[in-house]
């Protein structure tokens, strides 16, 4: 018999969580490791609780399911995260989705969808509640929308530190690091760190820094 999938529910809204859990729990191959509050206790418990899925919500105080799933995604790529939202607008679908998410779920989707969810997200799937097709479509230009995250490695890379010290300030490794220079590099079509430099000049990265006048 194969190990029971291991799941992780953050959700500040008690009862939301409560209800998600009992559902869950109904199958013999689940086992519900622990019920979070927020994107950053479920950071600062993924190493002990070691979660196959984390069930994640967007809206949450302290840390929202957003910036969660990027450092989640960071630390831990072997835990698929997957957005589990009242929101079905296709912009949230499309944002979870960029930050690193595997799946975007409705909580208001059948128990048996939820668990189809689970399934397709941890086999290494994509998963996308009905209707959300849309969301996965590229700009007409076919740009790429930078991360809050990578935002603010390209804010970092131009003022001048090395990787090195970029992976201090944001507590990552900096292999992490340099994944993240390459995804800026590939997604605004730039070959060099001046050239990223420039960018960040040009677009106003660096307006409010105390680096510009």
């Amino acid at each position: 018999m194969s190990d029971p999938i291991r799941i992780l529910i953050v959700d500040d809204h008690p009862m939301v969580a409560d209800g998600i859990r009992a559902l869950l729990e109904t199958y013999d191959d689940i086992r519900v490791v622990g019920t979070l509050s927020n994107g950053r206790a479920a950071i600062e418990q993924a190493d002990r609780l070691r979660p196959d899925v984390i069930l994640l919500d967007l809206n949450m105080p302290e840390m929202n399911g957003l910036a969660a799933t990027e450092i989640l995604r960071e630390r831990h790529p072997e835990i698929a995260v997957l957005i589990l939202s009242m929101h079905d607008a296709p912009e949230y679908v499309a944002t979870a989705l960029r930050h690193g998410a595997a799946g975007y779920c409705l909580k208001d989707q059948p128990t048996e969808e939820i668990r189809r969810a689970i399934d397709v997200v941890r086999d290494g799937g994509r998963y996308l509640c009905p209707g959300a097709e849309s969301a996965v479509q590229p700009a007409a230009d076919g740009s790429e929308p930078l991360t809050s995250r990578e935002q603010t490695i390209l804010l970092l890379l131009a003022q001048g530190r090395s990787n090195k010290q970029v992976a201090h300030d944001l507590d990552i490794s900096v292999r992490t690091v340099e994944t993240h220079r390459k995804n800026l590099k590939r997604k605004l079509g730039i070959s060099s760190t001046a050239g990223l430099t420039r960018y960040a000049l040009e677009h106003g990265v660096l307006q409010g820094t105390g680096l510009l006048p």
